[in-house]
């Protein structure tokens, strides 16, 4: 069976964060965390931007379907809008067809050795990654067994989920058993970010007592010595782990910030985009735990390879919102490196979790813990129709 077609196209901004919504969603209790809450970030020093992330951010859902010779089809989705778009349906579509629909790898290094010339890394892996996760899918699909099933079977029963964003309370009534924060101040913030931030994670600690994980996501908006004296003062509040302090691209920074804090677990990743960054990363132990996201970092097969060498290193793979997707949950139930995964939960306290599925098929967290579908290829629950309604 070979390739016949694969294209992307952009998914409307209706559709962005919930795809799915129950026929009867519950009315939420406020407004959602995500609504207005200002999260410190790279761009903070710049007083108009400042304040939202989305008054910088260029982004818009990228869709793609892999359809074989037999009609058979698989989707997978990324980020980033035209750029991307463009590769996919200008550069890798029209060499990838043609070729075996069930050869995965032979794929993804195809793609990997076409973008040689301009660049894997970045807008290029979030493409790769849509086509990957697309044949993955349907080679689940065209072989009657969920991706889980072809890569090796599950290593464990279940996922164990921690909730990020700042509505802690709701959190802990869905039964999360961790929890991780937004950051809202960072170094350009002044010394008074220290202290506020300081007050945040100790409130948030009271709140949810002393035996469940309380973990800090900086999101690029620290330097080394911002970071160090932040880690200093949350010590007593232990944290499992402070995330994504630094801009990605400085591993010296990340090598200066593991060695003057090395007791504090730190989290990243969610910027770098190869297997080859994560093996830099992991030769060097500059974080304990790595977080690639499976939509931008080479898909399934990349994140794959990431997670083994993990594995290898002797480190821990946490998916960026590895449990929002069933791309996520099928590859973190097959990897020993994953032990846990992230649920961003942004819809508002009130409205559950079964009402803001991502793709209607998938499983959501319940008691802070999710079994990932046995249905064919991710079981995402779309039909062709399904798909042709979301585009734009």
């Amino acid at each position: 069976m070979k390739i016949a077609s694969v294209s992307a196209f952009p998914i409307r901004s209706d559709m962005v964060g919930a795809l799915y919504r129950g026929p009867a969603a519950a009315e939420p209790r406020r407004p959602p965390w995500t609504k207005d809450a200002e999260v410190a970030g790279p761009m903070s020093g710049y007083s108009r931007f400042k304040r939202l992330r989305s008054s910088w951010r260029y982004d818009g859902a990228v869709g793609c379907l892999a359809v074989a010779e037999d009609g058979s089809w698989g989707f997978g989705v990324t980020r980033y809008d035209r750029p991307v778009i463009h590769l996919i349906n200008d550069h890798f579509a029209p060499l990838l067809a043609g070729e075996p629909a069930l050869a995965t790898e032979r794929a993804w290094d195809m793609m990997v050795r076409m973008a040689t010339p301009y660049g894997v890394s970045g807008l290029t892996t979030y493409a790769i990654s849509a086509v990957d996760l697309a044949l993955w899918d349907l080679k689940g699909r065209l072989l009657g067994q969920p991706v889980w099933a072809l890569a090796g079977g599950p290593v464990r029963d279940r996922l164990e989920c921690y909730a990020t964003g700042n509505d802690t309370d709701w959190h802990m009534e869905l039964g999360f058993r961790a929890t991780k924060l937004a950051c809202p101040y960072g170094m350009y913030d002044g010394l008074d970010a220290l202290a506020r931030n300081e007050e945040l994670v100790a409130r948030t600690r009271e709140a949810i007592g002393p035996d469940r994980e309380l973990m800090l996501d900086c999101w690029m908006a620290f330097d080394v010595e911002f970071a160090v004296r932040l880690a200093e003062r949350l010590r007593p509040y232990r944290l499992r782990w402070i995330e994504d302090c630094l801009l990605p691209e400085n591993l010296e920074a990340h090598a200066e910030l593991r060695a003057r804090v090395p007791w504090m677990t730190l989290a990243t990743g969610e910027h770098w985009y190869t297997p080859w960054a994560f093996h830099t990363a992991a030769s060097r132990r500059l974080a304990d735990i790595l977080q690639p996201d499976i939509a931008w970092a080479g898909g399934f097969t990349g994140c794959r390879k990431i997670a083994q060498i993990a594995e290898a290193a002797g480190l821990e793979v946490i998916l960026h919102a590895g449990a929002n997707t069933p791309y996520g949950q099928h590859l973190s139930l097959t990897s020993p490196s994953i032990r846990w995964a992230e649920y961003f939960v942004g819809g508002a306290p009130g409205v559950p979790l079964e009402d803001l599925r991502v793709f209607p098929g998938m499983a959501v967290p319940r008691q802070g813990v999710l079994v990932p579908s046995d249905e064919p290829g991710f079981g995402l629950g779309l039909s062709r129709e399904g798909i042709e309604a979301m585009r734009r």
